[in-house]
């Protein structure tokens, strides 16, 4: 989708995993989640894994949001998660957009979980070990969430794996942002900042790009995972502070609808962005759009 003459942002798909949709939609019965996105025999639910691209080609510059899962995964793992990249992958879709790996400036990493850092690394075949997806990019995180990921708890050590972040570090190419004032002078993008989140997961960073006064982009990362998790108390059984999420999705909801964001969710299997509406109950998706 063009912005303006020199700034571009598309929706990439890296492919498609399955999770409980009992986890997916916590405390939500199921005879109402799964008419929304259908769940398979054995209560799994498609899961997108798009990431964001934003290009400045004035700069030279190319910024993903996110890395999708990866392939660093035993064929146990791979079938547990349903992992499929037999229609989308990280490199097929850059390629798409006439991007190398090499060609990537900036990854904005909302958190270190592996859905969302695994295509952050790569094994090296010579070296036989994960190394740096990007070898010319700089990464970014939160210090928060590094330091949660470095020092999990028992609940989401199976979620941060450090073969996604620890080639970023030993590569000098991780930078730890304390803070959204942090992050924005690391990354120095006009119009990109972040709303920093608690509920979800530790120090989850989702960007916030104004593009300009019209269009205004919000990637929500696992804050709201779907469209399907619009309504304030749709949220997963992943959440480890729920009663702090809510809050955190009913402020950002508000605004969202106020000044007409545009959402982009990572893990809808349908919808990959969309306006958000204020009812008389819950928020809900507005206008559709691909960009592609």
């Amino acid at each position: 989708m063009k912005l303006d003459e020199t700034t571009e942002i598309f929706a990439l798909e890296t492919g498609i995993f399955k999770l409980d949709g009992g986890a997916m939609f916590g405390t939500v019965p199921k005879v109402i989640w799964e008419k929304s996105i259908p769940a398979d025999a054995n209560n799994r639910i498609p899961m997108a894994l798009r990431i964001v691209l934003i290009r400045d080609h004035k700069k030279k510059r190319n910024l993903l949001i996110d890395t999708g899962i990866g392939d660093k995964w035993t064929e146990k793992l791979a079938s547990i998660y349903c992992i499929d990249h037999s229609q989308y992958r990280l490199d097929q879709s850059l390629a798409a957009h006439g991007l190398k790996p090499s060609d990537i400036t900036d990854v904005v990493l909302t958190h270190l979980h592996f859905d969302h850092a695994g295509g952050a690394t790569r094994i090296d075949s010579k070296k036989a070990k994960p190394v740096p997806s990007f070898p010319n990019a700089r990464y970014y995180v939160q210090k928060d969430n590094y330091d949660w990921a470095t020092q999990p708890n028992s609940r989401e050590s199976a979620s941060y794996l450090p073969e996604n972040f620890v080639p970023l570090c030993e590569s000098n190419q991780l930078t730890i942002c304390d803070g959204v004032k942090a992050f924005e002078d690391a990354v120095k993008w006009e119009g990109l900042s972040v709303v920093l989140s608690y509920g979800h997961t530790i120090g989850l960073q989702c960007p916030l790009f104004r593009a300009n006064a019209q269009q205004v982009f919000f990637y929500p990362s696992d804050m709201i995972p779907t469209s399907a998790h619009l309504p304030v108390p749709w949220v997963m059984g992943y959440d480890i502070h729920v009663i702090r999420l809510l809050d955190e999705k009913e402020k950002v909801l508000d605004q969202a609808a106020q000044e007409n964001w545009i959402l982009i969710y990572e893990h809808d299997p349908a919808v990959p962005a969309t306006q958000v509406v204020r009812g008389p109950k819950h928020f809900s998706a507005g206008a559709k759009f691909l960009l592609n």
